[in-house]
């Protein structure tokens, strides 16, 4: 049996699903390569290892395969530590012994129940892709949302196309048999379980672009880090949101919101066709003016059921000019950074913009969680920097947003020396040299001050082994390698990739409540206030994450953010007392006429909707009333 400590690593898996791209250009596990399912990749061997330590699964000749197929490369270990200070080599290895150890035992081995189910299922995709071995089914089975529900599903399909998806879905319908549709399985709130049939759209990587139509045709299983890296390489951006969530189902859950939507949108404003396959089996397009597609595009305000299984869509492709580059604006205050950010989405300033607080901003910038917390208290407290305003821009737009601030800003070359001396940032020496130059002014413009510069980078000493030193010992050598890189310094490489947000999770998995709201200082203060309290009186813990401005600076998406540990029961129980004061109180807040506020719960699988439809729902409203 694993010890205490790798057991531990097991159940504490974020199920972000890092583990599946190659992010850090390290590589990826080969065995989920070659077989998708969520069971060959370290997601899902940490599940199975935890599903073996609690009694849920016997020991199956499918959990032998998985088990077989891990050499233990190593690649993992870099990847999951990067983002959540967890190390997931010790489970693999500790897979591959129970394995071991049972073979030596002679024990019996467990084989997958028949079922008629999923030999249809295999007569349509090929036996390999259709399964119902315990060890492939249980690591579909849950997500950190603490509440689940969790499910154990009865099968697992993975189609290869929208011919099988169709056939599929003329199966499930004719058995009655429940279904749910996953993407890359990165839902935080026990979106994608089912105890009938998991519809995994791994293997549907369909990716076509079309220079001369601005346009790129995704499949299903196509993540944003995948599609992304495509993109800037043929000279063209997306918006994309986190970087494991595949692209079609960011933008049918949530209508795939980012910085990037201040200039790109949301919603409708994504695509300009998406085909789907409904519950019947039946295609449709999205833009068929005489189909059921254009249905979808309009927001209904109620949880409403997914339209089907998305098979392909059509992505609009963004201009790149080669001049873009990143800043943040230091504020003290969240209120004056929502007004600049407001300013600068109304004047058309910027592509990227987010009004970030001090726990995003230091995780965001740490490798560790010590340093990370460190960070979080003296940002605010010894350096004045409180908030800060997350503009990208092409530098004309730099340009203007430097002259709207009218103060010192951290550019690109001076955020490159808070991310590697941030160890020494921090350290009580430099704070007393910031409080000797900053006379009048906040710390954190001074350290911004172009004259000053020269005196803080000597300071800092801003190098990746400086970076590196903040890591566990064996770790430090990777960690200088990977920080050596300048892209991971680069504030527009790693908004576009939307790669360091994931490390929001790095203590405990994090629970974002997201509203779109008016972008009004006082009202989005007095949210993220009363969320806090919910979260305060139940004992969570909790930070402000961000906000974006959407329409020229009308409206905005506030996210804020609890955190749970989601394998323990008394944090459950937090939760489920934080989750009984905020539904209803969001419910009818939402509810009240002439609010404008929506939440996310409601848009949920409408995100084909044009986002003025949810937006502005008191004209909806009144419209419907009429």
């Amino acid at each position: 049996m694993p010890g205490d400590a790798t057991l531990w690593t097991a159940a504490h898996c974020r199920h972000y699903a890092m583990c599946k791209i190659d992010y850090l250009g390290t590589g990826v596990c080969p065995a989920g390569v070659a077989r998708p399912y969520v069971a060959y990749f370290p997601q899902g061997r940490m599940d199975i290892v935890d599903a073996l330590a609690r009694g849920r699964i016997p020991v199956t000749e499918g959990l032998l395969d998985v088990a077989d197929s891990c050499d233990l490369c190593g690649v993992c270990e870099l990847q999951c530590h990067f983002y959540s200070s967890l190390r997931p080599l010790p489970v693999m290895a500790a897979l591959k012994s129970a394995a071991a150890e049972h073979r030596r035992s002679g024990a019996a081995t467990a084989r997958a129940p028949s079922d008629p189910l999923v030999e249809e299922l295999r007569a349509i995709v090929g036996r390999d892709w259709a399964a119902n071995d315990p060890a492939i089914t249980v690591a579909y089975s849950h997500d950190p949302y603490p509440l689940g529900p969790h499910h154990v599903p009865r099968a697992v399909v993975l189609p290869g196309s929208a011919e099988e998806v169709e056939a599929v879905m003329r199966l499930v319908a004719r058995e009655q048999v429940p279904f749910v549709v996953r993407g890359n399985g990165g839902s935080i709130y026990g979106k994608v379980f089912s105890e009938g049939l998991v519809l995994d759209t791994a293997r549907m990587k369909e990716l076509e672009f079309d220079p001369a139509n601005w346009t790129v045709t995704v499949g299903p299983g196509v993540t944003a880090f995948e599609l992304q890296r495509e993109a800037l390489r043929r000279g063209f951006r997306v918006n994309v949101g986190e970087p494991t969530a595949t692209v079609v189902g960011n933008v049918v859950c949530t209508g795939l919101f980012s910085p990037w939507t201040a200039a790109y949108g949301m919603g409708a404003d994504h695509v300009l066709d998406m085909e789907f396959v409904d519950h019947a089996g039946r295609r449709f397009r999205l833009a068929d003016p005489d189909g059921a597609g254009p249905a979808h595009l309009a927001y209904r305000h109620r949880v409403a059921e997914v339209p089907g299984v998305c098979t392909r869509a059509q992505i609009r492709l963004q201009p790149v000019t080669g001049d873009e580059a990143g800043l943040i604006v230091p504020f003290d205050g969240l209120e004056p950074a929502l007004r600049y950010a407001r300013d600068l989405a109304r004047r058309r300033i910027g592509l990227a913009l987010a009004v970030l607080g001090p726990h995003f901003i230091a995780t965001f910038l740490a490798p560790t969680w010590a340093l990370a917390q460190a960070a979080r208290r003296a940002f605010p407290e010894d350096l004045g920097f409180g908030f800060g305003v997350l503009v990208v821009a092409d530098r004309f737009g730099l340009d203007a947003a430097r002259a709207l601030a009218g103060k010192p800003v951290i550019d690109q070359d001076l955020f490159r020396t808070l991310a590697l001396g941030l160890p020494r940032v921090i350290e009580p020496k430099t704070l007393d040299l910031l409080r000797d130059l900053e006379g009048d002014r906040p710390a954190v413009e001074a350290l911004a001050d172009p004259e000053v510069r020269p005196v803080v980078q000597a300071a800092l000493g801003a190098t990746p082994a400086t970076i590196a030193a903040a890591v566990e010992p064996d770790l430090r050598a990777a960690y200088e390698r990977l920080y050596a890189r300048p892209e991971l310094t680069d504030l527009l490489w790693l908004n576009q990739f939307r790669i360091l947000s994931a490390r929001l999770a790095r203590h405990k998995h994090f629970m974002p409540l997201i509203l779109f709201v008016p972008l009004e200082g006082q009202l989005i203060t007095a949210l993220a206030r009363r969320l806090g309290e919910i979260a305060e009186e139940a004992g969570l813990e909790h930070a402000y994450g961000f906000v974006t401005p959407i329409d020229m600076g009308k409206r905005a998406v506030l996210e804020y953010d609890w955190y749970v540990d989601q394998a323990d029961p008394a944090d459950k129980e937090r939760t489920a007392r934080a989750m009984d004061a905020v539904v209803p109180w969001l419910d009818g807040l939402c509810a009240q006429p002439g609010s404008n506020l929506t939440w996310l719960k409601t848009v949920f699988t409408q995100g084909t909707a044009r986002k003025e439809s949810w937006l502005y729902r008191d004209l909806s409203d009144r419209a419907d009333a009429g």
